[in-house]
């Protein structure tokens, strides 16, 4: 794909970070496991799984960590040692470079996330096909939203870490709860929609907390499209850096 795309998967894939995003990924399913076990897979348990495994920890918790950990150093080596500009003085176009290192970060995050929250929910709700692929697709598109904010935010900013937690946990966790209509600039929302919009009757315990389909699907392009070209925009207000 190019030689941007690869030295960004070789960054994004040390060994820190990669085992922080692996032990994200299989915490879950060692915790629907033992929810398999000791649950007796009655209504009451679906909807506490629904609630507390798929929405408030994986949703909310792990898919925006295991990104935030992985777009945020996109660029981070050539901002840390300074070689960014090296980076933009090549002869590549610059929407190709934010192109790249953002598909290097769902690349990685992407896939993991998927198998996770497949098998999360094969093994807690029984699963079959549908909603297996409603998760695996809403966890893809919600990852790719995140990877393309948090890409742009590391490279704005030394302290994206600090950014991205705030959005992650006050404006989406606390602010859009408790004012109505903030769903609609939400992330987590999006990927709550598409879960509930791709398998209704699986996910009907989400029905009257998400906002619609269509919504949800426009509002998830849109975060990605306009995130992508900031960071594009960025790359080229830094020609004179």
């Amino acid at each position: 794909m190019g030689s941007v795309f690869w030295l960004s998967l070789r960054q994004l894939g040390g060994r820190w970070r990669m085992a922080l995003v692996l032990l994200l990924a299989v915490l879950p399913v060692g915790l629907s496991l033992l929810f398999h076990f000791l649950g007796g897979g009655e209504e009451a348990d679906k909807r506490d799984y629904i609630n507390f495994m798929l929405e408030g920890l994986f949703v909310g918790g792990i898919m925006p960590i295991s990104m935030m950990a992985l777009s945020t150093a996109a660029f981070g080596n050539e901002i840390e040692d300074g070689t960014l500009v090296y980076l933009v003085l090549k002869p590549i176009s610059r929407w190709k470079i934010a192109l790249h290192k953002l598909l290097a970060s769902v690349a990685i995050g992407g896939p993991l996330l998927v198998i996770s929250g497949v098998i999360v929910t094969m093994v807690g709700l029984n699963a079959s096909f549908q909603p297996a692929l409603a998760v695996g697709v809403s966890l893809f598109a919600g990852a790719a939203a995140y990877a393309a904010i948090f890409t742009w935010a590391g490279l704005m900013s030394r302290f994206a870490i600090a950014i991205a937690l705030i959005y992650v946990f006050f404006w989406e966790g606390l602010v859009s709860s408790l004012i109505t209509g903030i769903e609609y600039f939400s992330v987590r929302s999006y990927t709550l929609a598409l879960m509930h919009g791709m398998d209704e009757s699986t996910f009907e315990e989400l029905s009257e907390r998400v906002i619609e389909l269509p919504a949800a699907i426009i509002g998830t392009a849109a975060v990605i499209l306009i995130s992508f070209l900031l960071t594009v925009r960025r790359l080229r207000r830094m020609d004179a850096s």
